[in-house]
């Protein structure tokens, strides 16, 4: 069975705003690598139009290899939207899930094919009211936001985790690697 593991990048203080971080090229080489060893990516509509910014990089690169090469890498996997106002996607590699959370990942993880990455902060806390996620990364940055919309406020469910990695950047953020343990 496919392995689905859920990453976000999140602030110190515990909010998950994209535009709160600023990930060097270290982090955007980690996260190249990881989406190169998954086959299929998993988004809710509002991170998958944040992701759509990518797709600018592949008509105009920037000039940052990491950058450029996270592009690439973004648009070489398949991605599914939950989604219930898009229409289409825009991308060649992206579609719109065809099912409700649960059942599209079920049927997902029957599938041959490599791990099944979830980045949008609304999926990865509908996956853990599921008890669906094999594995949480928190990449979390040397920056408190502030403001803005917490990681978990919406879990529904009393959740422990175990923590299987750590790895730290050399710009100070962390990446902690846990699994989750299931009810008892």
């Amino acid at each position: 069975m496919r392995k689905l593991i859920a990453g976000i990048n999140m602030t110190l203080d515990g909010r998950f705003d994209h535009t709160a971080v600023d990930p060097d090229e270290e982090i955007h080489n980690h996260y190249s690598e990881q989406l190169k060893n998954a086959d299929t990516a998993l988004f809710g509509r509002i991170t998958y139009q944040l992701m759509t910014y990518w797709q600018t990089l592949l008509q105009n690169p920037s000039g940052n290899k990491a950058m450029d090469d996270f592009a690439l890498a973004i648009d070489g996997i398949q991605k599914i939207v939950f989604s219930k106002t898009l229409t289409h996607t825009g991308w060649h590699s992206a579609s719109i899930a065809k099912q409700g959370l649960r059942d599209e990942v079920l049927a997902l993880r029957q599938m041959p094919g490599r791990d099944i990455l979830v980045s949008s902060r609304s999926i990865i806390v509908g996956l853990l009211n599921l008890n669906l996620i094999d594995e949480l990364q928190l990449c979390i940055h040397p920056v408190a936001a502030g403001t803005g919309q917490m990681l978990f406020e919406d879990l529904n469910i009393r959740s422990k985790f175990a923590l299987v990695n750590l790895k730290t950047f050399s710009g100070g953020a962390v990446l902690l690697c846990y699994q989750p343990l299931k009810p008892v």
